[in-house]
């Protein structure tokens, strides 16, 4: 059962805070508030999707798995988005595997709610549509990134990306883990994340990845953040690129 949700809550979240008043209390008398914890699977590629998620302190990250068993991250969900579009594009199956990337909280609305509000048209149903299309850009370019840029630089655009999804300067994230999610060797992380750190751009101590020179990052990556950036700023209104003070 959804629970009484605040609106300042809600509007933690990109595209709920972006509904009109009416059109937002409507909505939001169909979430409840629930805590995704790191590493969790919210789904397993082939799912059937019971749930959407709209995250307003969580990051979660879909993640492509090889018949091998190797993992490749093709794009990240945070406050800017919700996960679950396969709901309204016509499918109630996930084509890939989400996994919390940063624990945090996140609205969740049952399928059946949201497709209901989604059949009523309105600001609610063209904002989901503006999402799907950057998230498509997001998870395209990903593609390009991984296939024709250094480990280095695409570090620097998962830095960035989590960065502008996060009300802190501090990413909780294992070598291994980042290794996982761009689907390269732990040693290449290693070696990309202490160049970074020579140049006094992150620091990197005991799992956890901190930016201290945000501009210094956004000169170092490859053209591909500025792609998704540039697209999410069209479609809908902003860029989530910011500097963190």
């Amino acid at each position: 059962m959804a629970i009484a949700v605040n609106i300042a809550d809600a509007r933690k979240n990109y595209l709920l805070a972006s509904l009109p008043q009416k059109e937002l209390e409507r909505v939001i008398s169909h979430l409840e508030l629930v805590d995704l914890r790191l590493g969790k699977v919210l789904y397993e590629s082939g799912d059937k999707l019971s749930h959407a998620y709209f995250p307003t302190t969580a990051i979660v990250s879909l993640l492509y798995i090889m018949e091998n068993g190797g993992t490749a991250e093709i794009g990240v969900v945070g406050n800017d988005g919700i996960l679950g579009i396969a709901l309204f594009m016509g499918g109630n199956t996930q084509p890939n595997r989400a996994v919390i990337q940063s624990a945090g909280k996140a609205f969740r609305i049952s399928a059946k709610n949201l497709l209901a509000e989604f059949a009523l048209g309105g600001k609610f149903q063209n904002l989901l549509l503006r999402y799907t299309q950057a998230l498509m850009t997001q998870i395209s370019q990903t593609a390009v990134c991984n296939r024709l840029h250094t480990v280095e630089e695409q570090l620097c655009r998962w830095l960035l990306l989590s960065h502008d999804r996060l009300d802190s300067n501090k990413l909780v994230m294992t070598h291994d883990l980042i290794s996982n999610m761009l689907g390269v060797r732990r040693e290449g992380v290693t070696l990309a994340a202490q160049k970074l750190v020579a140049r006094k751009l992150i620091k990197s101590v005991r799992g956890t990845m901190t930016v201290i020179d945000r501009p210094g990052l956004e000169n170092a990556v490859c053209e591909c953040y500025k792609v998704v950036n540039d697209e999410y700023n069209r479609l809908l209104g902003r860029g989530i690129s910011r500097t963190f003070v």
